[in-house]
């Protein structure tokens, strides 16, 4: 299956989601979904009530739900049970929930907003600045994680190229470069912000997105020339991209007399609007 994992906002309340390339449709977090209409605070006993009260939702969940590779809450990658539009309709007609037809309105704006991107990726590029500009980020910071993240595929794209497998050796090399370049890895780097499942570059203040993107540039480029092979010189690669970063942060904290690694997150950085 080929997968792209993705988080909506549905009244400013996150729905984890996966869009399958191959059938060409959304698949959402069946517990994200439920917690949304109901505001249940025990969401797994809600769907256990659920479906003892409608059997034949009961008989035909296997059908109607999918295990899924998402982020989890401990922020690790696990099978959550998910379900594209279909069966999520059907989902929806057991919870007597007022949100209910608001929101089987936007999964249907949601659906056809990706295949119009299909067709168009600029329209991407602007629904992820609307869903920034909507939990508060400012402009100049928007813009810069825009950047960010078109530098993160290009360094992506070059690993895949070179053979690099996705999920846990793309992750030890996304650890090396943060490791480097922050004297932190990605854990340490969230636990020192307060961050629990949140995403870590959604939480980096500019100066920190900037440093990061000067690593993964720098990775990516110096793999370009070097070729490497090896997972070892790619992780090799990976940390010399990391240290021109890491030169550039030491370098700036020595004419500033500051740290450029912030603890601020999103919340007590007004959604990095300032530093």
């Amino acid at each position: 299956m080929e997968i792209e994992a993705n988080i909506k906002l549905f009244e400013e309340k996150k729905v984890r989601t996966v869009w399958n390339g191959e059938s060409e449709e959304w698949y959402f977090s069946v517990q994200d979904v439920v917690e949304v209409l109901t505001d249940s605070k025990d969401v797994k006993q809600y769907i256990k009530k659920m479906l003892s009260r409608d059997e034949q939702l009961k008989n035909n969940w296997g059908t109607i739900c999918t295990p899924i590779e998402m982020i989890a809450a401990d922020s690790k990658k696990r099978k959550i049970q998910a379900s594209n539009l279909q069966g999520l309709f059907r989902i929806i007609q057991s919870i007597p929930s007022p949100k209910a037809e608001p929101f089987k309105l936007w999964l249907a704006q949601v659906a056809k907003e990706r295949l119009d991107q299909l067709q168009d990726p600029e329209l991407s590029i602007e629904q992820a600045m609307l869903d920034y500009k909507r939990l508060g980020y400012s402009d100049n910071w928007i813009n810069q994680r825009l950047k960010s993240i078109e530098i993160r595929k290009e360094l992506t794209d070059e690993w895949r190229l070179r053979g690099v497998q996705e999920g846990i050796e793309f992750a030890t090399l996304t650890d090396i470069i943060t490791k480097t370049w922050s004297d932190k890895t990605t854990k340490e780097y969230k636990r020192f912000k307060g961050l629990k499942k949140e995403s870590l570059r959604d939480n980096m203040t500019n100066t920190e997105l900037v440093l990061n993107m000067l690593a993964e540039l720098s990775t990516k480029q110096i793999s370009e020339s070097s070729n490497p092979e090896t997972f070892e010189q790619h992780a090799q690669t990976a940390m010399q991209g990391g240290e021109i970063a890491r030169n550039a942060r030491k370098e700036l904290e020595q004419k500033t007399g500051k740290p450029a690694i912030s603890s601020l997150n999103a919340k007590s950085g007004k959604a990095l609007g300032k530093e």
